[in-house]
């Protein structure tokens, strides 16, 4: 309690000074002009006489408009005028595309309406230099690896979030260090003329000197290293995307893996694989149907996602790596009102058959499908269940101006939601090994603050406690880009 308490005293403190010249005021992103010269009959209909995009300079015009509901020549029910732009500029920002936008709405007479959307572009090139975290989380690295400097890689992330201005992005990654990795992937989503068809490619080979072969009976993960290489992956998939209106998509993948690793393993280990060899080639089929409508894909406060995936790896139905998935997904986001808000997160996941593969039995304690305050357990399982919970308030909003780079942006803004969770989970898994979190109720809970700012980067401070009776500080971060 105390270390959360001077984290955000201190936060607070170095912005203290920058307070009195932040940009307070902010103007409108929906604003309704001349409106007195419509009917009073709020029922009646009027007609989009121009629809304009203006501010883009490497996007392509027609992709603005594809996320737009409404066109020129359509009508609009002038009672549904401010819902109807907040929902289009609602889509438009969520193409990730924008650090701004506004809708301007004029009224010409009592029939016809000119809308001109503005759009201020983000920054889309970033070639910088890599420096990552080889473990699970930063929590795990700051406590378990007393944050040492040899558990980290380095290189150079090479990515374009907007590579011909089609949203179409191309990642290059060149990395050293304590992993090496060496991979590409191109991500076209609008490769037809209609604009609701596109594909994926990537390929990549990775080298690891530190392998997890095992998870112990106290859930943390077993680590297999010595100073060569201890596992070697190769890796190539393509993929096929489907979106035709605003809110579904579907994705269609397939891939081939190559792994292999170093002996020792398999002797620690012989489920590793799930057969006693030290190398697998792994074909992979997956389906991924999504549903996104929210209010902002980074950090929703309203609106509701959801997703269901079906996943074959392996071309038998049992032995080896052989593995059916079956995975489904919900979040449901409210307001509250008095900037009050609420979220409940459903997961459910099922693997056939039981008896899998150990790297085939992740369940609970990776990347988002983990327990507020279990950050340091992985909980195995080839079926689990997961509902998180949030209720949180919005205490601050400011801006600072920044002028280092007026033709990216000009103001950073800070966001401040004060919160309280509570989690409940359950991992099963066949008690071929025991392990002291699969197999009963989880639960865990606490409070915290996020901070969104720039480019819906989001960082978390979490003081957790769950029922181990243990507790603690935890960070978390994430990117819109």
């Amino acid at each position: 309690m105390n270390h959360l308490k001077k984290i955000i005293y201190c936060v607070l403190l170095l912005l203290s000074p920058l307070l009195s010249h932040a940009q307070k005021q902010k103007s409108a992103p929906v604003r309704l002009n001349n409106i007195s010269l419509l009917p009073a009959d709020s029922s009646r209909k009027v007609c989009i006489h121009t629809l304009e995009v203006t501010g883009t300079k490497k996007t392509k015009i027609y992709i603005v408009y594809r996320e737009i509901q409404f066109k020129k020549g359509d009508s609009l029910v002038i009672s549904s005028l401010q819902k109807e732009l907040e929902q289009a500029r609602r889509q438009v920002y969520n193409t990730t595309l924008f650090n701004e936008i506004s809708f301007d709405l004029t009224a010409l007479d009592s029939v016809n309406v000119n809308i001109n959307v503005h759009v201020t572009e983000r920054w889309y090139l970033y070639p910088v230099p890599q420096f990552q975290l080889v473990d699970r989380n930063f929590n795990e690295w700051w406590k378990t690896y007393h944050r040492s400097f040899d558990r980290v890689n380095y290189g150079i992330k090479f990515v374009h979030y907007n590579l011909s201005g089609r949203r179409d992005q191309l990642r290059i990654y060149l990395i050293n260090g304590y992993t090496r990795n060496i991979s590409f992937s191109y991500n076209n989503p609008y490769s037809n003329r209609s604009l609701t068809n596109g594909f994926v490619v990537n390929a990549g080979y990775s080298q690891n000197r530190e392998t997890p072969y095992k998870t112990d009976s106290s859930n943390k993960i077993l680590q297999y290293k010595k100073d060569d290489f201890t596992r070697n992956s190769f890796y190539a998939g393509v993929g096929f995307t489907i979106r035709k209106g605003l809110f579904k998509r579907h994705f269609f993948t397939a891939s081939f893996t190559r792994m292999t690793v170093d002996d020792s393993i398999i002797y620690y280990n012989p489920k590793y694989f799930n057969d006693p060899v030290t190398s697998k080639k792994i074909i992979e089929f997956a389906y991924l149907f999504q549903y996104a409508n929210v209010n902002n894909v980074s950090y929703a406060l309203t609106g509701k996602t959801a997703f269901l995936s079906i996943q074959k790896r392996g071309l038998g139905f049992t032995g080896g790596i052989n593995m059916l998935t079956l995975e489904a997904g919900f979040n449901r986001y409210f307001s509250l009102g008095k900037n009050w808000y609420s979220s409940i997160y459903l997961n459910g996941k099922l693997r056939l058959p039981f008896d899998q593969a150990y790297i085939n039995q992740r369940g609970l304690g990776y990347g988002e499908n983990y327990l507020r305050g279990l950050e340091y357990y992985v909980i195995d399982g080839v079926a689990t269940a997961l509902v998180k919970t949030t209720l949180k308030k919005k205490i601050i909003s400011f801006s600072i101006p920044f002028r280092l780079f007026p033709k990216v942006f000009t103001k950073i803004p800070f966001t401040f939601f004060a919160k309280t969770y509570g989690d409940v989970g359950y991992a099963y898994n066949k008690k071929t090994t025991y392990t002291y979190l699969n197999n009963r109720l989880l639960y865990s809970g606490g409070f915290g603050i996020d901070v969104l700012t720039l480019y819906d980067i989001n960082l978390r401070f979490e003081y957790s406690f769950n029922q181990l009776g243990q507790n603690g500080l935890f960070l978390h971060n994430q990117s819109g880009f």
